[in-house]
């Protein structure tokens, strides 16, 4: 069964005979497959992430007046232009304390050390929403960013069973994913996979069947759990296979190279906007890790040393300048979607983009009072919002993104550690 579970892995499915907790998954409906015909995917939802592993300045970020009169900062400078597109917020986090060590709480809410026992665990809400949607597209969803630096990077995606999603780490990388076609050899490769672990669903169903006439009724209960994810497994394996046959889109821009992280991502934003307007994926998450240098913008000194600047004049100017950096690329990123066209509105209004942090203060690691802005989406903006931070008005973060998924299409009243709908709109 160890076996079974580990050649299995690729296909997002654990399989295990129903001693362990329930194993009910998403099943893909029978006639909801890949959408074949030209021009799929016009006007669905889809949705963006961008987490940053050592946070923003905060006094340099949010403004004091609330409502859409909102002045001026620093940093919210380079997305002036798109702010009528945006929305600010501050007062949100998830009630959580780690400092860098609990960054990869941003999309979760939930620490990776104490999601054993949950039933979700600390999947974030990316792969929530990729587990109930993704079979629509190629790739379920894209996790883009850093994997090394500091801490190991923004560890931003997780999975149910509590593993992170390795990232996609450079343009060149991301532009093979996306427009890069298999060699024969490769697809050849792929097609004894499939067919090897079909062989093993069949085994494993042969296995429950045999089963399912020696036990109770409350152990039929888990068998029935069992047997839907195997049905589970069996679409998600008939759906790659749809896919393995069908070419890529073909590149509009030639191969980038590979550079260094702030040289590279302006290119990672435009690839993964070119991923969502070719239905490649309707769901990314982009993170910018302790790989971000400084170097490269000019700065001789550690990003890691320099947000734990302790109040020096000097540290926080260098800080601004490489964050104001990373705020004028996701402005740009609006900025593109908003000329995107789809079907008869643009790619921004299709798409809820989500920029901030899981650190709302690296120099005290603090995770409270998150960095947080919304674009797009279909939703109304325009405004800085600041949230009660203490008492029952305190809205834990996790809110919005029950809002968010519910927008994408799922079911769902509760995410994380989310107390009900935050309630945009």
């Amino acid at each position: 069964m160890n076996r079974r579970r580990f050649l299995l892995k690729s296909l997002g499915a654990t399989l295990a005979m129903p001693s362990l907790p329930s194993l009910l998954a998403n099943a893909v409906g029978g006639n909801s497959a890949v959408q074949l015909a030209k021009g799929a995917g016009v006007g669905a939802r889809r949705f963006v992430a961008v987490g940053n592993l050592l946070g923003y300045q905060v006094k340099s970020l949010f403004p004091e007046t609330t409502g859409a009169a909102y002045e001026q900062t620093p940093l919210l400078k380079p997305l002036w232009d798109v702010r009528k597109q945006l929305t600010v917020y501050r007062g949100l986090d998830h009630g959580i304390k780690g400092g860098h060590f609990a960054v990869h709480s941003f999309l979760s809410g939930v620490l990776n050390s104490e999601a054993q026992n949950r039933p979700l665990g600390n999947v974030s809400i990316d792969q929530f929403i990729a587990d109930k949607i993704g079979h629509q597209t190629r790739f379920p969803s894209l996790t883009v960013g850093s994997e090394g630096g500091i801490h190991g990077g923004c560890q931003i995606a997780w999975t149910k069973s509590g593993v992170r999603v390795p990232p996609i780490t450079g343009p060149a990388e991301l532009f093979d994913r996306l427009f890069v076609s298999d060699s024969p050899e490769r697809l050849a490769r792929r097609n004894q996979e499939n067919r090897l672990q079909a062989s093993i669903l069949d085994t494993g169903l042969a296995d429950a069947n045999r089963l399912s006439k020696q036990v109770n009724r409350e152990d039929r209960d888990k068998l029935d759990e069992y047997f839907t994810s195997i049905r589970d497994v069996e679409q998600r394996l008939e759906l790659r296979q749809r896919w393995a046959s069908l070419p890529k889109p073909k590149p509009p821009l030639d191969r980038p190279e590979t550079k260094n992280k702030v040289q590279d991502l302006p290119m990672l934003y435009e690839l993964i906007a070119l991923a969502l307007q070719t239905d490649a994926t309707r769901i990314a998450t982009l993170e910018i890790g302790g790989d971000f240098l400084p170097q490269d913008l000019g700065i001789d000194k550690s990003y890691h040393g320099l947000s734990h600047h302790g109040n020096d004049e000097a540290a926080i100017k260098h800080l601004i300048t490489l964050e104001a950096y990373q705020i004028e690329q996701f402005g740009k990123f609006v900025e593109r979607l908003a000329k995107m066209t789809d079907g008869d509105r643009t790619m921004l209004d299709s798409t809820a983009v989500l920029f901030g942090s899981g650190i709302g203060d690296a120099n005290s690691h603090k995770n409270s009072d998150l960095p947080i802005v919304l674009a797009g989406g279909g939703f109304r903006h325009g405004e800085f919002k600041k949230i009660p931070t203490m008492g029952l008005s305190k809205v834990p973060l996790c809110n919005l993104y029950v809002d968010l998924a519910q927008r994408m299409g799922v079911e769902t009243e509760s995410f994380g550690n989310s107390t009900g709908r935050f309630g945009i709109s």
